[in-house]
């Protein structure tokens, strides 16, 4: 049985494979790879920090003066996001999580990412949400 995420490591790790998963994907890869050109030596940490910071109450996202909200509405304004798109991240996501952890902080952490997810849809007035919902 898996563990449950306890470090900066795990967290890097998961970071790695979903990014190494979700930038080839065929259905989300191009906003990655296209749209945001991301970085991905840069942007690991960053979204290593916002994780931790969600998990474990370091406040290491503080010091980047980002807000996530802002960074995909500027993403949606380039190329739209769609409910698809927002219910194939949360499908990775998990897929990765579930891959190699199990416990309370792993749950945490999916639920946190559904809720972003919503959250971000919501704000974004992302069409098809009613229709698509994140199961």
């Amino acid at each position: 049985m898996n563990r449950d995420i306890e470090t900066r490591a795990d967290i890097d790790h998961l970071m790695r494979e979903f990014y190494s998963r979700a930038t080839s994907d065929d259905v989300i890869g191009y906003i990655f790879t296209d749209v945001a050109k991301l970085d991905l030596d840069h942007h690991l940490p960053i979204i290593g920090d916002f994780w931790e910071s969600l998990l474990f109450g370091t406040g290491a996202y503080q010091q980047h003066g980002r807000n996530p909200l802002m960074v995909h509405r500027d993403l949606h304004e380039k190329s739209p996001l769609t409910a698809g798109h927002f219910a194939r991240w949360i499908e990775l996501f998990e897929f990765c999580v579930d891959k190699d952890f199990a416990g309370e902080r792993a749950d945490f952490l999916k639920m946190r990412a559904r809720a972003i997810a919503l959250r971000f849809q919501a704000v974004l007035e992302v069409e098809g949400v009613g229709e698509r919902m994140i199961a």
